[in-house]
């Protein structure tokens, strides 16, 4: 990555010093993520803060943090579980296994609720389904392994759980804490894994991909579509997030079960 502004210095330095591929993701997303960083840090200049992530390791920690997690919540887009609550009954009734990849799995709670929709569905065999949680920060999976989350002035555990029949049976409650009970947790494992740089897992006959392709810029989402199609089995089920699609060039390859809800088969 080459260039003189102090901008394109800075993302010279995430190329060099951070876990992270700059060259991947589009401009505008990285400079919200930078700038918010700097502004935490009162940084006034794109040098000064480039002469910070060359200096502290905790910046450099904090950035990688910022540049990775983004939004998530247990049921995220209700609507869309329901169509995947069909999904995991028509599997689980087809196959002795059922593996489904949640990539990336930021905190863990996409991945949890999988689990726990499958333990909450009378209609599902829970015992054949396994779920990966797979994220770029450790950070993000040492908070998904914990399994421990607390509602706060902008996020309402109890309110996310409302999807399932019975929350109680997959959390135990304390006072704003939740904690993922034993029976989701035996379906699910975490696992470090870049999925712009480590390539395909699986194969999986779900994978759940959400609100990273928006992210991606334009010349490299080719790639990055090329590894989650080689992870899929054949006739296994993408999940893109509400404003991403399968790009037009590969639509070809699958069939909408749902297109509103962003739910494809492979053909």
């Amino acid at each position: 990555m080459s260039g003189g502004s102090a901008f394109e210095g800075v993302l010279e330095q995430i190329d060099d010093s951070v876990p992270f591929e700059p060259g991947y993701y589009n401009e505008s997303y990285l400079d919200r993520r930078i700038t918010a960083r700097m502004r935490r840090r009162g940084t006034e200049s794109h040098r000064e803060y480039r002469r910070l992530l060359r200096e502290e390791d905790g910046e450099r920690e904090a950035l990688m943090d910022a540049l990775t997690i983004n939004v998530t919540e247990f049921f995220r887009n209700a609507e869309m579980w329901e169509v995947l609550r069909d999904v995991l009954r028509d599997l689980t009734d087809e196959q002795r296994r059922v593996r489904v990849w949640s990539a990336p799995c930021a905190d863990g709670r996409e991945a949890y609720s999988l689990a726990m929709l499958a333990c909450d569905d009378d209609d599902v065999d829970e015992s054949r389904v396994e779920v990966l949680g797979s994220d770029i920060s450790e950070e993000a999976l040492d908070h998904a392994r914990e399994g421990v989350y607390h509602t706060t002035r902008t996020t309402d555990i109890a309110e996310e759980l409302e999807p399932l029949s019975a929350p109680d049976r997959y959390v135990d409650r304390e006072g704003d804490a939740f904690r993922v009970r034993d029976a989701p947790r035996r379906l699910v494992t975490f696992d470090t894994h870049d999925l712009i740089s480590d390539g395909s897992r699986g194969p999986f006959d779900v994978v759940l991909c959400r609100n990273l392709l928006i992210y991606i810029d334009a010349d490299h989402k080719g790639s990055l579509f090329d590894t989650l199609e080689a992870s899929l089995a054949a006739a296994g089920v993408l999940v893109v997030g509400m404003t991403e699609s399968v790009p037009p060039d590969r639509s070809d390859g699958y069939e909408p079960i749902d297109k509103r809800r962003r739910v494809f088969r492979r053909r």
